[in-house]
């Protein structure tokens, strides 16, 4: 979205400004002075009040153009005047409240892993990735082979099982996940998931992923008791919610409280076979577990 504000923002101004133009101009030759208005009061019957109309119109208008200068500025000041990677919000006492997760994250992907060692995350972090943790990725922003997209989608919908696979097979050495179910982070990996199911069941090899599995009897999208068998044993889910069973977090609401879902996980007390949790941040935000090297599973 950021990318279509920046290409669509100059022609989208012009044509405001067009449009603001010629409202102006067509009020602005109504509004006349004193002198004017009396010698033409007798032959301008019809419209009685139009020198009055154009004035309010034109404030109305400047009035408008005020307002959005302050819209704008405050806009820019809250939401693109600080990274993307460095998150902002507000506590119960209208505090700031700095998460600053992901920088903590790529830091300790920089300095604990091997040099050579690939990360498997969603495209979404991959230039991050890159950039700040000097790692190599599978998927990034630009990345058009839709295949190749599909089998990290087919690995994080997968059971541990068949994920493994596909772990070994793309050499696979740390997986990256986002979550927000602690801190209330909407734009987790949860959220985006069935994007990745619906790309990982799009080629041939994800021909088992059907996104109507993930869904319940009744057609939701949940990750509570509720929750469909193919969600609950999805490597994701399992990577998000690992250890999070045991976790309290809002007063009042049992443990394993979902902030974002707004919803109790079903499956609390699971171990995960194929993975070891290797760095969980601050507010849970980023998670990143290690593959295993598990030699009676096949080899890379």
């Amino acid at each position: 979205m950021v990318r279509l504000m920046l290409v669509l923002a100059p022609i989208m101004c012009i044509m405001g400004g067009i449009g603001v133009s010629c409202v102006l101009t067509t009020y602005m030759r109504n509004i006349e002075t004193d002198s004017v208005v009396k010698s033409k009061k007798k032959s301008d019957s019809s419209y009685p009040i139009k020198s009055e109309i154009a004035t309010v119109m034109v404030t109305i208008m400047a009035i408008f153009l005020t307002t959005f200068i302050f819209h704008c500025t405050w806009v820019t000041s809250e939401a693109y005047s600080s990274p993307s990677i460095v998150l902002a919000a507000r506590g119960h006492d209208g505090g700031r409240i700095i998460f600053d997760d992901f920088r903590e994250a790529y830091q300790w992907l920089k300095f604990n892993t091997p040099e050579d060692a690939k990360i498997m995350s969603w495209w979404d972090y991959g230039y991050q990735i890159t950039a700040m943790a000097n790692r190599t990725i599978l998927v990034d922003n630009n990345t058009w082979n839709n295949t190749h997209i599909s089998r990290v989608g087919q690995a994080m919908a997968s059971p541990e099982e068949h994920s493994y696979k596909i772990m070994r097979e793309l050499d696979v050495d740390y997986v990256l996940v986002i979550f927000g179910g602690l801190s209330g982070y909407s734009s987790d990996d949860i959220n985006k998931f069935l994007w990745m199911i619906r790309i990982g069941g799009s080629t041939p090899e994800g021909a088992h992923i059907k996104e109507k599995d993930y869904y319940t009897n009744t057609g939701e999208y949940k990750v509570d008791k509720d929750a469909a068998k193919a969600m609950r044993e999805s490597l994701m889910y399992k990577m998000c919610y690992y250890r999070f069973g045991e976790v309290m977090t809002e007063q009042g609401k049992p443990a394993g409280y979902d902030r974002v879902r707004s919803q109790e996980i079903g499956t609390k007390d699971f171990e995960l076979d194929v993975l070891d949790e290797a760095f969980t941040s601050e507010h849970w935000i980023v998670r990143i577990y290690k593959v295993k090297d598990l030699d009676n599973r096949g080899t890379k």
